[in-house]
């Protein structure tokens, strides 16, 4: 059996997902990557970081599908890594959907809580058979469950519920020696949310509000995620 480490990191293929991605392989880890709709973006991340990349595709709206992906991830983290077990799952796959409190319909709320806590909930428990005693979970938040910015009140509303299951997890999963964290993003340059910090006046006033003066890199962010998934933690 091999030592090889492996995280399954959902939405690899693009933004804070693919940063992640870079920044576990080159602490030595392998990477188990998955997208729903950017195939084309999940082939260029496993171009630029070569054989210790996979990828799988899911769809973490239907946890009817989990159980066969978590075999399919199975099947393929033995015959490309050699591995038997997940060292680390980072939850990271998610939407933001911009909508005034008083404008938020249903169907906005109900894809927000069905990306963003449905299915970190539902997958993370059907990866359980897979994870390793003693594995790392990290669930990717956001700073806008502490701070405000009108019209993100859903999204802000889904990554909050996150983070009390955060808690919740690392209490039941402790006898398995399983810890769980969060990261915690804040403004950074992607195209979350339809490229919304892509807009020059969201931008600025975000970097109002930040000591560098500017919105965050990904690299910002995701430089963290071997360092929180390591021992020290």
């Amino acid at each position: 059996m091999t030592d090889q480490k492996v995280a399954l990191v959902t939405g690899a293929n693009r933004g804070l997902g693919a940063g992640a991605a870079r920044h576990l392989t080159r602490a030595g880890l392998a990477v188990l990557g998955t997208y729903h709709r950017g195939a084309d973006e999940a082939a260029a991340v496993s171009a630029g970081l070569g054989d210790r990349v996979a990828f799988l595709p899911l769809d973490v709206t239907r946890p009817e599908t989990f159980g066969d992906f978590v075999t399919a991830a199975r099947t393929t983290i033995r015959e490309r890594f050699g591995a038997h077990r997940l060292d680390y799952l980072v939850n990271n796959a998610g939407i933001g959907v911009f909508a005034p409190f008083a404008e938020t319909t249903p169907a906005q709320f109900d894809e927000l809580v069905a990306v963003n806590l449905r299915g970190p909930f539902f997958l993370t428990q059907s990866a359980l058979p897979l994870l390793a005693d003693g594995a790392r979970i990290l669930n990717v938040t956001t700073a806008l469950t502490r701070g405000v910015v009108p019209g993100m009140a859903a999204y802000a509303a889904t990554k909050s519920a996150v983070e009390a299951l955060t808690r919740y997890q690392a209490v039941e999963l402790a006898d398995r020696r399983i810890r769980v964290n969060t990261l915690m993003g804040g403004a950074v340059d992607t195209d979350f949310g339809g490229g919304l910090m892509h807009a020059p006046q969201v931008r600025e006033l975000a970097a109002h509000t930040i000591a560098q003066g500017r919105i965050a890199t990904v690299d910002d962010i995701t430089a963290a995620v071997p360092a929180v998934l390591s021992d020290a933690f």
